[in-house]
């Protein structure tokens, strides 16, 4: 049995069954669903399930995220749904049907970097190691350790050596790194044109060839063409056909060379493949395909690509090197974490990369950690603002320690995005600390490594200048959570019934109230909850609300009245009358806490057409009238009426409705039972 199997079928089970799914593939933190009819996902179900961190649809695609064992889920998925074999490809192309142009670009390039990602990772890390060993310094403790001297200069002041001038061992070692590490970033443009054939389906070796003949030994390094003159280059990196030459240079690092020609690659194979018979495509089909892509790749495609990479780097690099620096680094970090949910953020790597291969480093690549940094500090404030909601703690906690690793979907989609406000807050934070980060010149010398060790991407001499933007991505996101919390600024709570309440204030007198009713209140106890209105009980899923259908406030149903008079469902106390006095809360005596929710976005009326008779803290019994509300003026106002009722603290009391939905309800009647845990 596997490890995820239990999940894998619930899953399955709430997209509506394999006859539902149409295509299936996962990426580093979500399951990624193409499916024959949307409506049939229950969305609440997923939520519930163990494993899921949240879910959005984006592109065409219904996306589960997972975290970092998706690949483990997916396969357990794969094997109970009986749905082998639908590939990335597969998916990716029945979702197209619902895409745009500009998705469908960034969709590819997506589907090109994505396989990277690994070396990439591995590839910053070595080298962010290897700017420590180069940049750090230290005191010439290896001469003292000789001569029991420390080492001086002729001022007498200590002299000061980086670690691999210091340390033989660390010089070896920092010397054999580079051999990853230029595998992997000088190589580049092998993995590009690999990544291209893949996901267009042709012959991969035919692309790994054609890469390697943009990176060859036999061509003039990238990286020299700068410190070459041309006479020189005329001289001795030229092909001479007699009446043409062609220039013999390399595209170590480079980008957009490598993506043209891949395609041009792969084009040219299906051509061939259609018009060469199958009896000799296996000879001329690679022959037609490769030697014409490499021709045009040296001649056309190569120079006119690194141009305009060139051209790319030089306007992100000057925007984030000139006067207004600040500002673009500003806008930028807090425009990141946006296009991420969009799936344009894989733009970047293609940035990062050519400004790594133009000028030796990036001042993109900051700006991208510190959005990683202040997305995780934002769940981190939510979690301590929650903390006694274990399923969502399940989420928030490794949710943190993803996006301060560098991985921030599953905090923004399974947290941040739910709330909206830590989401504002950590934008925010963002960018304020790229504002810090671009005045004081932050650059990184590799990609890949984010959160909290991104440090080790940026230059040596720029590290300890980074401690300051980490220092306010960390900090200022969760000061504005915690402000936005209490305020009810961005608060998706807002439209639910936080209306102009202090916040912290309720959450104080709800903790009280609990703690007090709870205490005798033994595991197992079940409370009734009575109908507090008179109409049509409905289930929650079908509130238009998803704040309320996607169980975000907690489990309950959803009541359409035909009278407008709300009474106690149970006896205990009035937590909260809210001053738009479209909603009121509720603690029973055992400690089941409610929240009655008068239609929907009502808080905008400011309560008129509502009149309430209890006031916060008042003891109530079951059935007394808690307010009047006039359901003719809501209605012409262009509001819906229908009325959650909803257990909020589901971590302590299990709602179960009762009967079948749709019903008709008198008040009074019990519609749902909470059962302590």
């Amino acid at each position: 049995m596997g490890k995820f199997e239990k999940q894998a079928k619930e899953l399955l089970d709430a997209i509506g069954g394999k006859e539902n799914v149409a295509a299936v593939t996962h990426c580093a933190t979500r399951m990624r669903f193409v499916l024959n009819d949307d409506a049939k996902a229950d969305k609440k179900r997923i939520e519930a399930i163990s494993t899921t961190k949240g879910m959005f649809t984006n592109a065409g695609q219904f996306q589960v995220i997972i975290g970092n064992d998706v690949a483990d889920f997916y396969n357990d998925f794969s094997a109970i749904s009986g749905i082998e074999g639908v590939s990335k490809e597969a998916a990716k192309s029945a979702a197209k049907t619902n895409q745009n142009v500009i998705q469908k670009l960034v969709g590819t390039l997506s589907e090109i970097f994505t396989p990277l990602l690994p070396a990439i990772i591995v590839g910053g890390l070595i080298l962010g190691f290897r700017n420590i060993l180069e940049g750090v310094q230290i005191q010439a403790l290896g001469q003292a350790a000789v001569d029991g001297v420390l080492k001086v200069t002729s001022e007498g002041k200590p002299v000061w050596n980086t670690i691999v001038q210091v340390s033989p061992f660390w010089n070896g070692v920092n010397s054999f790194l580079w051999l990853p590490g230029e595998a992997i970033f000088h190589f580049l443009p092998v993995g590009i044109t690999w990544s291209v054939t893949r996901k267009m389906g042709t012959t991969q070796i035919l692309g790994i060839v054609l890469g390697i003949t943009l990176v060859s030994p036999q061509l003039l390094n990238a990286y020299a063409v700068n410190g070459t003159t041309a006479a020189e280059i005329a001289k001795n990196w030229t092909w001479d056909f007699g009446f043409f030459t062609l220039e013999k240079i390399g595209y170590q690092a480079q980008v957009i060379p490598a993506m043209a020609a891949g395609f041009l690659l792969a084009y040219l194979e299906r051509f061939f493949r259609k018009h060469i018979p199958e009896a000799i495509s296996m000879i001329f089909v690679p022959l037609f395909s490769l030697l014409p892509t490499i021709i045009a790749a040296h001649a056309i495609i190569g120079p006119i690509g690194w141009k305009i990479g060139q051209g790319i780097s030089f306007v992100v690099n000057t925007g984030l090197t000139s006067s207004l620096a600040w500002l673009f680094g500003g806008v930028f970090g807090i425009l990141y974490a946006p296009l991420v949910i969009t799936g344009l953020h894989h733009t970047t790597l293609a940035i990062d990369a050519q400004l790594i291969a133009d000028y030796g480093s990036t001042n993109l690549w900051p700006l991208i950690d510190l959005s990683n940094i202040a997305q995780g500090a934002s769940v981190f404030a939510v979690y301590l603002l929650h903390k006694k909601n274990k399923k969502e703690a399940e989420i928030s906690v490794p949710s943190t320690i993803s996006a301060w690793l560098g991985v921030t979907e599953p905090a923004m989609f399974g947290i941040n995005l739910k709330y909206l406000y830590p989401f504002v807050a950590a934008m925010i934070g963002s960018g304020i600390a790229g504002m810090v980060s671009t005045f004081m010149g932050v650059r990184a010398n590799s990609i890949g490594v984010g959160g909290l060790p991104g440090i080790l991407a940026i230059r040596g001499e720029d590290m300890l200048k980074f401690l300051l933007p980490m220092l306010i991505a960390l900090v200022v996101p969760i000061v504005l959570t915690f402000f936005f919390r209490q305020a009810g600024i961005f608060n998706k709570l807002d439209r639910v019934g936080a209306g102009a309440v202090n916040l912290s204030e309720q959450d104080a007198a709800l903790d009280a109230l609990e703690s007090a009713a709870k205490a005798g209140t033994a595991i197992g106890t079940t409370v009734e909850i009575a109908s507090p209105l008179k109409g049509e009980v409905r289930a929650l899923s079908t509130a238009s609300d998803p704040v309320f259908s996607q169980g975000m406030m907690g489990e309950g149903v959803v009541i359409l009245p035909s009278e407008g008079l709300l009474s106690a469902p149970f006896a205990g106390v009035v937590s909260a009358v809210f001053p738009t006095k479209h909603a009121i809360g509720l603690i029973s005596d055992a400690g089941v806490e409610v929240l009655i929710h008068i239609g929907m976005d009502t808080v905008s009326l400011a309560g008129k057409g509502f009149e309430t008779f209890v006031a916060q803290g008042d003891h109530v019994i079951k059935g007394q009238k808690l307010l009047t509300f006039d359901i003719d003026f809501i209605k012409n106002q262009g509001f819906v009426i229908e009325t959650p009722v909803i257990v909020t603290n589901q971590d302590s009391f299990q709602a179960d409705l009762l009967g079948q939905v749709p019903h008709a309800t008198l008040t009074g009647e019990v519609i749902m039972t909470a059962t302590k845990r």
